[in-house]
Protein backbone atom coordinates (compact mmCIF):
# COMPACT_ATOMS: atom_id res chain seq x y z
CA UNK A 1 0.00 0.00 0.00
CA UNK A 2 1.30 3.39 -1.00
CA UNK A 3 0.29 6.20 1.43
CA UNK A 4 -2.09 7.67 -0.95
CA UNK A 5 -3.98 4.80 -1.36
CA UNK A 6 -7.81 4.28 -1.28
CA UNK A 7 -8.32 2.29 1.51
CA UNK A 8 -12.16 1.09 2.72
CA UNK A 9 -12.78 0.22 6.57
CA UNK A 10 -15.81 -1.69 7.10
CA UNK A 11 -16.14 -1.53 10.46
CA UNK A 12 -14.23 1.54 11.58
CA UNK A 13 -16.25 2.59 15.02
CA UNK A 14 -15.48 -1.45 16.55
CA UNK A 15 -13.12 -2.16 18.44
CA UNK A 16 -11.25 -4.15 15.52
CA UNK A 17 -12.01 -1.50 12.83
CA UNK A 18 -10.58 1.81 14.81
CA UNK A 19 -7.80 0.02 15.82
CA UNK A 20 -6.76 -0.48 12.17
CA UNK A 21 -8.13 2.73 11.07
CA UNK A 22 -5.57 4.73 14.23
CA UNK A 23 -2.83 2.35 13.30
CA UNK A 24 -3.10 3.67 9.54
CA UNK A 25 -3.15 7.06 10.74
CA UNK A 26 -0.34 6.58 12.45
CA UNK A 27 1.43 4.98 10.11
CA UNK A 28 0.69 8.18 7.51
CA UNK A 29 -2.15 7.07 5.73
CA UNK A 30 -4.37 9.25 4.94
CA UNK A 31 -6.82 8.36 2.25
CA UNK A 32 -9.87 6.36 3.88
CA UNK A 33 -13.46 5.84 3.08
CA UNK A 34 -15.34 5.00 6.02
CA UNK A 35 -19.41 4.48 6.49
CA UNK A 36 -21.32 3.93 9.53
CA UNK A 37 -23.94 1.19 9.45
CA UNK A 38 -26.71 4.16 9.27
CA UNK A 39 -25.24 5.37 6.14
CA UNK A 40 -24.15 1.75 4.57
CA UNK A 41 -26.15 -1.13 4.93
CA UNK A 42 -23.22 -3.98 3.88
CA UNK A 43 -26.14 -6.40 4.37
CA UNK A 44 -28.02 -4.75 1.25
CA UNK A 45 -26.22 -6.24 -2.30
CA UNK A 46 -27.24 -3.48 -4.00
CA UNK A 47 -26.29 -0.60 -2.02
CA UNK A 48 -22.95 -2.19 -1.05
CA UNK A 49 -22.55 -2.55 -4.86
CA UNK A 50 -23.07 0.65 -5.71
CA UNK A 51 -20.58 1.97 -3.08
CA UNK A 52 -17.51 0.32 -4.67
CA UNK A 53 -18.38 1.62 -8.03
CA UNK A 54 -18.95 5.01 -6.71
CA UNK A 55 -15.69 4.88 -4.37
CA UNK A 56 -13.39 2.44 -6.20
CA UNK A 57 -10.78 1.55 -2.79
CA UNK A 58 -7.80 -0.03 -3.71
CA UNK A 59 -7.48 -1.90 -0.35
CA UNK A 60 -10.14 -3.02 1.81
CA UNK A 61 -10.02 -4.16 5.93
CA UNK A 62 -13.20 -6.29 6.28
CA UNK A 63 -13.48 -5.87 10.48
CA UNK A 64 -17.42 -5.07 10.11
CA UNK A 65 -19.73 -8.18 11.53
CA UNK A 66 -22.22 -8.78 13.89
CA UNK A 67 -21.27 -10.06 17.38
CA UNK A 68 -22.43 -10.55 20.98
CA UNK A 69 -21.46 -12.92 23.79
CA UNK A 70 -22.91 -16.06 24.53
CA UNK A 71 -26.48 -15.50 25.07
CA UNK A 72 -26.70 -13.11 22.20
CA UNK A 73 -25.32 -15.68 19.76
CA UNK A 74 -26.94 -18.59 20.96
CA UNK A 75 -30.70 -16.47 20.81
CA UNK A 76 -30.43 -15.24 17.53
CA UNK A 77 -28.44 -17.90 15.55
CA UNK A 78 -30.75 -16.70 12.55
CA UNK A 79 -29.66 -12.84 12.78
CA UNK A 80 -25.93 -14.06 13.08
CA UNK A 81 -25.48 -16.42 10.68
CA UNK A 82 -27.74 -14.16 8.36
CA UNK A 83 -26.17 -11.25 8.68
CA UNK A 84 -22.20 -12.15 8.95
CA UNK A 85 -23.17 -14.28 5.77
CA UNK A 86 -24.47 -11.25 3.92
CA UNK A 87 -21.78 -9.01 4.63
CA UNK A 88 -19.03 -10.99 3.57
CA UNK A 89 -20.84 -11.97 0.43
CA UNK A 90 -21.35 -8.56 -0.74
CA UNK A 91 -18.04 -6.73 -0.13
CA UNK A 92 -15.71 -9.44 -1.01
CA UNK A 93 -17.80 -10.29 -4.26
CA UNK A 94 -17.67 -6.27 -4.74
CA UNK A 95 -14.01 -6.29 -3.80
CA UNK A 96 -13.42 -8.69 -6.44
CA UNK A 97 -16.04 -7.05 -9.54
CA UNK A 98 -13.91 -3.74 -9.05
CA UNK A 99 -10.03 -5.25 -8.97
CA UNK A 100 -9.78 -4.30 -5.38
CA UNK A 101 -6.09 -5.11 -5.10
CA UNK A 102 -5.88 -6.49 -1.60
CA UNK A 103 -8.73 -7.52 0.98
CA UNK A 104 -8.43 -8.64 4.48
CA UNK A 105 -10.99 -10.73 6.12
CA UNK A 106 -11.20 -10.64 9.78
CA UNK A 107 -12.62 -13.48 11.61
CA UNK A 108 -12.39 -15.13 15.44
CA UNK A 109 -10.99 -18.73 16.61
CA UNK A 110 -14.43 -19.81 17.03
CA UNK A 111 -14.32 -21.25 13.95
CA UNK A 112 -12.14 -23.91 15.55
CA UNK A 113 -13.73 -26.81 16.82
CA UNK A 114 -15.12 -27.04 20.79
CA UNK A 115 -12.60 -29.74 21.87
CA UNK A 116 -9.64 -28.88 19.39
CA UNK A 117 -6.38 -30.20 20.55
CA UNK A 118 -3.99 -26.90 21.60
CA UNK A 119 -2.96 -25.11 20.83
CA UNK A 120 -5.36 -24.38 17.92
CA UNK A 121 -3.65 -24.55 15.04
CA UNK A 122 -4.76 -23.23 11.41
CA UNK A 123 -4.80 -27.10 10.20
CA UNK A 124 -7.19 -27.64 12.73
CA UNK A 125 -10.01 -25.95 11.13
CA UNK A 126 -12.81 -28.27 10.42
CA UNK A 127 -11.62 -31.38 11.85
CA UNK A 128 -14.55 -31.54 14.61
CA UNK A 129 -17.87 -30.25 15.92
CA UNK A 130 -17.95 -26.74 16.28
CA UNK A 131 -19.30 -25.25 19.81
CA UNK A 132 -22.90 -25.15 19.35
CA UNK A 133 -23.89 -21.83 21.32
CA UNK A 134 -21.97 -19.84 18.33
CA UNK A 135 -22.24 -22.28 15.61
CA UNK A 136 -24.35 -19.70 13.66
CA UNK A 137 -21.42 -17.43 14.09
CA UNK A 138 -18.47 -19.63 13.50
CA UNK A 139 -19.70 -21.13 10.12
CA UNK A 140 -20.32 -17.35 8.65
CA UNK A 141 -16.81 -17.09 9.80
CA UNK A 142 -15.83 -19.70 8.19
CA UNK A 143 -17.61 -19.50 4.59
CA UNK A 144 -15.97 -16.23 4.70
CA UNK A 145 -12.11 -17.80 4.61
CA UNK A 146 -13.65 -20.48 2.07
CA UNK A 147 -14.78 -17.68 0.18
CA UNK A 148 -11.53 -15.24 -0.16
CA UNK A 149 -9.44 -18.49 -0.69
CA UNK A 150 -12.08 -19.74 -3.38
CA UNK A 151 -11.78 -16.21 -4.89
CA UNK A 152 -8.36 -16.22 -4.75
CA UNK A 153 -7.87 -19.70 -6.35
CA UNK A 154 -10.15 -19.35 -9.39
CA UNK A 155 -9.35 -15.30 -10.06
CA UNK A 156 -6.13 -14.95 -8.98
CA UNK A 157 -7.16 -11.93 -6.35
CA UNK A 158 -4.97 -11.32 -3.14
CA UNK A 159 -7.70 -11.65 0.07
CA UNK A 160 -6.34 -12.80 3.20
CA UNK A 161 -7.79 -13.86 6.15
CA UNK A 162 -7.47 -13.72 9.76
CA UNK A 163 -8.60 -14.78 12.99
CA UNK A 164 -7.58 -12.93 15.81
CA UNK A 165 -7.92 -14.03 19.63
CA UNK A 166 -9.78 -12.30 22.36
CA UNK A 167 -9.23 -9.05 22.10
CA UNK A 168 -9.69 -6.23 24.38
CA UNK A 169 -8.52 -2.61 24.09
CA UNK A 170 -10.01 1.21 22.77
CA UNK A 171 -13.55 1.41 22.13
CA UNK A 172 -14.41 -2.34 23.78
CA UNK A 173 -17.89 -2.87 24.78
CA UNK A 174 -18.59 -2.12 28.66
CA UNK A 175 -22.18 -2.91 28.36
CA UNK A 176 -22.96 -5.73 31.40
CA UNK A 177 -25.10 -7.16 28.97
CA UNK A 178 -23.50 -7.88 26.09
CA UNK A 179 -19.85 -7.62 27.14
CA UNK A 180 -16.80 -10.40 26.66
CA UNK A 181 -15.38 -10.97 30.30
CA UNK A 182 -12.43 -8.90 30.29
CA UNK A 183 -14.41 -5.19 30.21
CA UNK A 184 -16.86 -6.93 32.26
CA UNK A 185 -14.77 -7.92 35.18
CA UNK A 186 -12.75 -4.19 34.65
CA UNK A 187 -16.46 -2.31 34.69
CA UNK A 188 -17.57 -4.85 37.74
CA UNK A 189 -15.15 -3.90 39.93
CA UNK A 190 -14.63 -0.15 39.01
CA UNK A 191 -18.13 -0.22 39.89
CA UNK A 192 -17.46 -2.13 43.12
CA UNK A 193 -14.88 -0.27 44.46
CA UNK A 194 -16.76 2.97 43.95
CA UNK A 195 -19.74 0.50 46.18
CA UNK A 196 -17.28 0.33 48.87
CA UNK A 197 -15.77 3.22 49.30
CA UNK A 198 -19.24 4.92 48.93
CA UNK A 199 -19.09 6.94 46.30
CA UNK A 200 -21.90 7.86 44.62
CA UNK A 201 -20.53 10.41 42.44
CA UNK A 202 -18.43 7.57 41.06
CA UNK A 203 -21.90 5.20 40.95
CA UNK A 204 -24.05 7.72 39.32
CA UNK A 205 -21.02 8.81 36.47
CA UNK A 206 -20.62 5.43 35.61
CA UNK A 207 -24.17 4.36 34.96
CA UNK A 208 -25.01 8.30 32.61
CA UNK A 209 -22.32 7.01 30.31
CA UNK A 210 -23.64 3.77 30.38
CA UNK A 211 -26.58 2.98 31.97
CA UNK A 212 -27.57 -0.88 32.54
CA UNK A 213 -31.25 -2.30 31.61
CA UNK A 214 -32.27 1.65 31.65
CA UNK A 215 -30.91 2.37 35.08
CA UNK A 216 -28.87 5.44 34.71
CA UNK A 217 -27.30 7.95 37.29
CA UNK A 218 -30.66 9.39 38.18
CA UNK A 219 -32.06 6.52 39.28
CA UNK A 220 -32.38 5.41 43.13
CA UNK A 221 -29.41 4.36 45.36
CA UNK A 222 -32.22 1.24 46.04
CA UNK A 223 -32.82 0.74 42.33
CA UNK A 224 -29.07 1.04 41.47
CA UNK A 225 -27.84 -1.16 44.50
CA UNK A 226 -31.03 -3.76 43.04
CA UNK A 227 -29.33 -3.20 39.03
CA UNK A 228 -25.70 -3.85 40.32
CA UNK A 229 -26.39 -7.14 42.78
CA UNK A 230 -28.35 -8.78 39.13
CA UNK A 231 -24.93 -8.43 37.69
CA UNK A 232 -23.00 -9.58 40.82
CA UNK A 233 -22.17 -6.48 42.36
CA UNK A 234 -23.09 -6.89 45.96
CA UNK A 235 -22.92 -5.42 49.06
CA UNK A 236 -23.35 -7.40 52.89
CA UNK A 237 -25.54 -4.19 53.47
CA UNK A 238 -28.48 -2.82 51.99
CA UNK A 239 -27.10 0.41 52.56
CA UNK A 240 -24.34 -0.21 50.46
CA UNK A 241 -22.34 0.75 53.11
CA UNK A 242 -20.77 -3.14 54.15
CA UNK A 243 -18.02 -5.51 52.42
CA UNK A 244 -18.37 -5.33 48.57
CA UNK A 245 -18.17 -8.61 46.60
CA UNK A 246 -17.86 -9.46 43.10
CA UNK A 247 -19.49 -12.42 41.50
CA UNK A 248 -17.55 -14.16 38.43
CA UNK A 249 -19.51 -17.58 36.05
CA UNK A 250 -17.84 -20.32 36.76
CA UNK A 251 -15.44 -21.53 38.15
CA UNK A 252 -12.00 -19.67 37.40
CA UNK A 253 -10.51 -22.54 35.91
CA UNK A 254 -11.03 -21.45 32.37
CA UNK A 255 -7.90 -20.92 30.48
CA UNK A 256 -8.07 -17.70 28.15
CA UNK A 257 -5.81 -16.28 25.91
CA UNK A 258 -6.51 -12.03 25.34
CA UNK A 259 -4.38 -10.06 22.67
CA UNK A 260 -4.50 -5.69 23.22
CA UNK A 261 -6.62 -4.53 20.24
CA UNK A 262 -3.57 -2.34 18.90
CA UNK A 263 -1.37 -5.19 18.47
CA UNK A 264 -4.00 -7.06 16.08
CA UNK A 265 -4.40 -3.82 13.97
CA UNK A 266 -0.51 -3.66 13.33
CA UNK A 267 -0.33 -7.57 12.89
CA UNK A 268 -3.01 -6.66 10.11
CA UNK A 269 -1.29 -3.61 8.52
CA UNK A 270 2.15 -5.56 8.94
CA UNK A 271 0.18 -8.71 6.47
CA UNK A 272 -1.32 -5.74 4.32
CA UNK A 273 1.91 -4.21 3.91
CA UNK A 274 4.20 -6.71 3.23
CA UNK A 275 2.89 -10.23 2.51
CA UNK A 276 0.48 -12.04 -0.47
CA UNK A 277 -1.80 -14.57 -0.50
CA UNK A 278 0.74 -16.69 -2.19
CA UNK A 279 3.11 -16.17 0.87
CA UNK A 280 0.86 -18.05 2.98
CA UNK A 281 0.26 -20.50 0.56
CA UNK A 282 3.91 -21.10 0.70
CA UNK A 283 3.54 -21.90 4.11
CA UNK A 284 0.67 -24.65 4.17
CA UNK A 285 1.49 -27.98 5.86
CA UNK A 286 -0.08 -31.27 5.17
CA UNK A 287 -2.65 -32.41 7.92
CA UNK A 288 -1.48 -35.43 8.33
CA UNK A 289 1.29 -34.42 10.18
CA UNK A 290 -1.94 -33.16 12.94
CA UNK A 291 -1.60 -36.70 13.87
CA UNK A 292 1.68 -37.12 14.98
CA UNK A 293 1.46 -33.65 16.59
CA UNK A 294 -1.80 -34.03 18.48
CA UNK A 295 -0.65 -35.90 21.69
CA UNK A 296 -1.84 -39.29 19.96
CA UNK A 297 -5.42 -38.25 18.88
CA UNK A 298 -6.65 -39.78 15.82
CA UNK A 299 -8.13 -37.52 12.97
CA UNK A 300 -8.82 -40.29 10.49
CA UNK A 301 -10.76 -38.14 8.32
CA UNK A 302 -7.30 -35.91 7.65
CA UNK A 303 -5.22 -39.28 6.98
CA UNK A 304 -5.04 -38.88 3.37
CA UNK A 305 -3.84 -35.77 3.96
CA UNK A 306 -5.06 -31.69 3.17
CA UNK A 307 -3.25 -30.43 1.23
CA UNK A 308 -2.56 -33.73 -1.53
CA UNK A 309 -5.62 -36.04 -3.28
CA UNK A 310 -5.25 -38.16 -6.09
CA UNK A 311 -7.49 -37.06 -8.70
CA UNK A 312 -5.83 -39.06 -11.29
CA UNK A 313 -8.98 -41.05 -12.66
CA UNK A 314 -10.72 -38.08 -12.52
CA UNK A 315 -8.42 -35.29 -14.98
CA UNK A 316 -5.50 -37.54 -15.44
CA UNK A 317 -3.40 -34.99 -14.31
CA UNK A 318 -2.08 -37.14 -10.87
CA UNK A 319 -1.57 -35.87 -7.82
CA UNK A 320 -2.98 -32.20 -7.51
CA UNK A 321 -2.27 -29.90 -4.64
CA UNK A 322 -4.77 -29.02 -2.62
CA UNK A 323 -4.85 -25.24 -0.79
CA UNK A 324 -6.21 -25.33 2.64
CA UNK A 325 -6.51 -23.93 6.01
CA UNK A 326 -4.80 -20.52 4.14
CA UNK A 327 -6.11 -18.30 7.21
CA UNK A 328 -3.46 -16.96 9.39
CA UNK A 329 -3.86 -16.86 13.80
CA UNK A 330 -2.80 -13.77 15.55
CA UNK A 331 -2.08 -14.34 19.21
CA UNK A 332 0.32 -14.11 21.68
CA UNK A 333 0.18 -17.64 22.84
CA UNK A 334 -0.08 -17.35 26.03
CA UNK A 335 -3.20 -17.99 28.58
CA UNK A 336 -3.99 -17.02 31.92
CA UNK A 337 -6.88 -18.37 33.89
CA UNK A 338 -10.04 -16.53 34.54
CA UNK A 339 -9.23 -16.44 38.11
CA UNK A 340 -5.68 -15.05 37.57
CA UNK A 341 -7.36 -11.81 35.13
CA UNK A 342 -9.69 -11.53 38.02
CA UNK A 343 -7.01 -11.28 40.95
CA UNK A 344 -4.91 -8.96 38.32
CA UNK A 345 -7.78 -6.54 37.48
CA UNK A 346 -8.72 -6.39 41.23
CA UNK A 347 -5.38 -5.35 42.16
CA UNK A 348 -4.88 -2.62 38.75
CA UNK A 349 -8.33 -1.14 39.54
CA UNK A 350 -7.64 -1.11 43.53
CA UNK A 351 -10.71 -3.48 44.08
CA UNK A 352 -10.86 -4.68 47.78
CA UNK A 353 -13.73 -6.34 48.37
CA UNK A 354 -13.89 -10.44 47.52
CA UNK A 355 -14.22 -12.66 44.58
CA UNK A 356 -16.89 -15.47 44.45
CA UNK A 357 -16.34 -17.74 41.81
CA UNK A 358 -20.06 -19.14 40.88
CA UNK A 359 -19.78 -22.44 39.71
CA UNK A 360 -23.41 -22.84 39.38
CA UNK A 361 -22.76 -21.33 36.28
CA UNK A 362 -20.78 -22.55 33.16
CA UNK A 363 -17.05 -22.51 32.35
CA UNK A 364 -17.18 -22.89 28.62
CA UNK A 365 -14.04 -24.67 27.12
CA UNK A 366 -11.44 -24.95 29.35
CA UNK A 367 -8.34 -24.18 27.00
CA UNK A 368 -8.57 -21.89 23.73
CA UNK A 369 -5.30 -21.05 22.95
CA UNK A 370 -3.68 -20.06 19.45
CA UNK A 371 -0.67 -21.36 18.20
CA UNK A 372 1.02 -18.55 16.40
CA UNK A 373 4.16 -19.65 14.64
CA UNK A 374 2.08 -18.92 11.13
CA UNK A 375 2.42 -15.24 12.01
CA UNK A 376 5.44 -15.25 13.75
CA UNK A 377 7.21 -16.85 10.27
CA UNK A 378 5.38 -14.32 8.50
CA UNK A 379 7.54 -11.60 10.40
CA UNK A 380 5.17 -10.32 13.31
CA UNK A 381 4.69 -10.81 17.34
CA UNK A 382 2.88 -9.54 19.95
CA UNK A 383 4.21 -6.74 21.78
CA UNK A 384 1.73 -5.09 24.70
CA UNK A 385 2.02 -7.55 27.66
CA UNK A 386 -1.86 -8.73 29.62
CA UNK A 387 -0.56 -6.10 33.12
CA UNK A 388 -0.20 -2.97 30.81
CA UNK A 389 -3.06 -3.97 28.66
CA UNK A 390 -5.04 -4.11 31.66
CA UNK A 391 -3.42 -0.60 32.60
CA UNK A 392 -4.29 0.66 29.71
CA UNK A 393 -7.64 -0.09 29.27
CA UNK A 394 -8.58 1.21 32.76
CA UNK A 395 -7.19 4.44 31.98
CA UNK A 396 -8.80 4.57 28.82
CA UNK A 397 -12.60 3.34 30.59
CA UNK A 398 -12.12 6.18 33.48
CA UNK A 399 -11.51 8.55 30.83
CA UNK A 400 -13.92 7.56 27.59
CA UNK A 401 -17.26 9.33 26.90
CA UNK A 402 -19.94 7.04 25.77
Amino acid sequence: MNKDSKIYIAGHRGLVGSAILKNLQVKGYSNFVTRTHKELDLTDGAVVAKFFEEEKPEYVFLAAAKVGGIVANNTYRADFIYANLMIQNNVIHQAYKHGVKKLMFLGSTCIYPKNCPQPMKEEYLLTDTLEYTNEPYAIAKIAGIKMCESYNLQYGTNFISVMPTNLYGPNDNFDLEKSHVLPALIRKMHLGRALENNDWEAIRKDLNRLPIEGTDGSSSKDKILNILSKYGIQSSSPSGRGQVRVEIWGSGKPMREFLWSEDMADACVFLMENRDFKDIVCQAEPAESLTQRDNGRSHPELDSGSHQADDSSANGRGREREIRNTHINIGTGKDISIKDLAELIKKTVGFTGKLVFNTQKPDGTMKKLTDVSKLKELGWEYKVELQDGVNQIYAWYNNANY
